[in-house]
């Protein structure tokens, strides 16, 4: 007994691992089951068994790239509850970086998600609600900690999106930033000092930010 079940374990990774590949070359319209079972080395039937139809096998393939990331980097890294807010915002951009740009991560997992993002399917509703959502309201919160009572709740949505935005510029652009500027690496040290960046220059901005709207109040 105890051997069926690690052999049912292995085969819903293996399928887990082929679908991914094979969903982020071709996308999921494209993309057969009878193909990813065949790179599995799995049977056809394997696929209904542990995971239903094509739709939920889908989106179990991208929740299962996004946790895989969020679990190797999470959000905060591992800080104390006492950390400041200017702390969680720095965990939170390099945790970002880290998840879209570290090189050691299977290639599918970015590539999967940028395929998302551009044919976007009904399994992004449930990436968002179950992890996205989440991730952003923690951002908000640090946010909204650094630009005081009198921020408005437009601000903190737009100084999000401007902080997302910078970290996923060094992901999508990739291929032109490094034509642009060869030099460019994205090695642990090189993402520490992008992390280091985008910190600075957000934390400037939120700032002033913050001051303008108490010169406002007062």
């Amino acid at each position: 007994m105890p051997s069926a079940t690690v052999d049912t374990t292995d085969t819903r990774q293996r399928l887990l691992d082929a679908a991914g590949k094979v969903f982020a070359e071709k996308g999921f319209r494209s993309a057969t089951i009878r193909e990813i079972c065949k790179r599995a080395k799995a049977n056809v039937a394997a696929v209904n068994y542990h995971f239903g139809d094509k739709e939920r096998f889908y989106a179990e393939v991208l929740g299962y790239a996004h946790r895989c990331a969020l679990e190797k980097y999470p959000p905060h890294l591992g800080l104390a509850e006492t950390a400041t807010a200017e702390e969680r915002l720095t965990a939170f951009v390099r945790s970002f970086l880290l998840r879209v740009l570290d090189n050691g991560r299977p290639a599918w997992h970015g590539k999967l998600m940028l395929r998302e993002m551009a044919e976007p399917t009904a399994a992004l509703d449930r990436l968002v609600e179950e992890s996205i959502r989440p991730n952003l309201d923690l951002l908000r919160s640090i946010v909204t900690d650094l630009l005081g009572d009198a921020a408005t709740d437009d601000d903190v949505r737009a100084s999000a999106s401007s902080i997302v935005a910078q970290c996923l510029f060094y992901y999508q652009c990739r291929p032109v930033i490094t034509r642009l500027n060869p030099q460019q690496s994205y090695d642990p040290a090189a993402i520490d000092r992008l992390a280091d960046h985008i910190t600075r220059f957000s934390l400037g901005g939120l700032r002033h930010r913050a001051e303008e709207r108490r010169r406002e109040r007062s």
